[in-house]
């Protein structure tokens, strides 16, 4: 298996590349519009508003945390989340920028 060479490439398009994945799997979609729609804290709701197995969902939030775009505080036994407004922002700009900075152009296929 090769390695990925984020070296390679600027800062700038690592951390673009690591907010993605915060938006690359269904369940981390969902979880991020629940904390979004709920505007506050949400402390084990998560599981029994999605389909899907507490591990399931833990495995997602660990992630979602690691990239940085939730925050969890834990008041055992249990741990709250919401979403970190400031990299909530950096993504949404990041984002922006991309897309605004590709004209896409009528082509050939």
């Amino acid at each position: 298996m090769g390695l990925t060479k984020t070296e390679i490439f600027t800062a700038e398009q690592n951390r673009i590349a690591d907010l993605a994945k915060a938006f690359a799997h269904p369940a981390r979609v969902a979880i991020l519009q629940l904390l979004a729609q709920k505007k506050a804290c949400v402390c084990g709701d998560i599981v029994d508003e999605l389909p899907l197995a507490q591990a399931t969902v833990s495995q997602h939030l660990k992630e979602l945390k690691r990239i940085g775009i939730i925050q969890g505080s834990i008041d055992p036994p249990r741990v709250c989340y919401c979403i970190d407004e400031s990299i909530w922002e950096e993504a949404r700009q990041l984002f922006g920028q991309v897309f605004d900075s590709v004209i896409v152009e009528k082509s050939c296929c």
